[in-house]
């Protein structure tokens, strides 16, 4: 199982654990190790949690359906991560989105009542945990305020504003024109129309995935 190892110190879940710690924790726990071809998908919206999901190589796709039927894109994953850890020991249970593979993936399959001992007898595993999910509330939060937001301008400044910083002025974009596209809930011909729009202002600089903020002013008012 040690192939996985030093993946698993690039997980926050991991965070200030030894090598030694790492390997002795795939040993005791790791059962099975799962493959998806991109595409495929890996579980579905309401599906129980019977395991912790620890997605180790690739990155994948989450998707929710809402009450009318439409597909909300919620967000992608890369390794390494679990997959919907703060519903893991919910009393429902059950995933709350889809996940499919956006690329080859690699799961190693971990039972919860393992994972809930591992973390009874380390401190800082535990710490780790509720520190993954006090961040994944946070990221949901700032989902639900983004979607309520009537303008694509407004949902593109916010989600720009949460990317960088007035240090770190520029990111990479996971997600092609069209994925983005369909994080907001547009057409791609909106989103590109959008976009040249806050370019031509002098907002920000666009090229290939690379966004960089020229103005953090201007999107804070938009």
């Amino acid at each position: 199982m040690h192939h996985h190892d030093k993946e698993l110190s690039y997980c926050p879940l991991f965070k200030g654990l030894s090598q030694g710690e790492h390997d002795q924790f795939l040993d005791r726990n790791v059962k099975e190790v799962l493959t998806y071809k991109k595409g495929e998908t890996i579980v579905l919206q309401g599906e129980p949690i019977r395991s912790v999901m620890l997605l180790v190589q690739g990155s994948v796709r989450t998707e929710m359906i809402t009450m009318e039927g439409n597909v909300l894109n919620i967000d992608i994953l890369e390794a390494v991560i679990p997959l919907a850890p703060a519903f893991i020991y919910g009393a429902k249970k059950s995933y709350p989105v889809d996940v499919i593979a956006a690329e080859p993936c690699v799961f190693l399959k971990i039972s919860k009542d393992a994972w809930l001992n591992e973390m009874a007898g380390n401190k800082q595993l535990l710490t780790n945990f509720l520190t993954m999910n006090a961040d994944l509330t946070f990221f949901l939060t700032n989902k639900l305020q983004m979607i309520s937001l009537k303008s694509l301008r407004k949902k593109l400044a916010t989600f720009f504003l949460e990317k960088t910083t007035v240090e770190q002025d520029s990111f990479t974009l996971k997600r092609s024109r069209t994925q983005l596209a369909e994080y907001f809930g547009v057409q791609r011909q909106s989103l590109a129309r959008s976009l040249k729009e806050m370019e031509d202002d002098g907002i920000i600089l666009l090229k290939g995935r690379t966004v960089k903020v020229l103005d953090r002013n201007r999107l804070i008012r938009e």
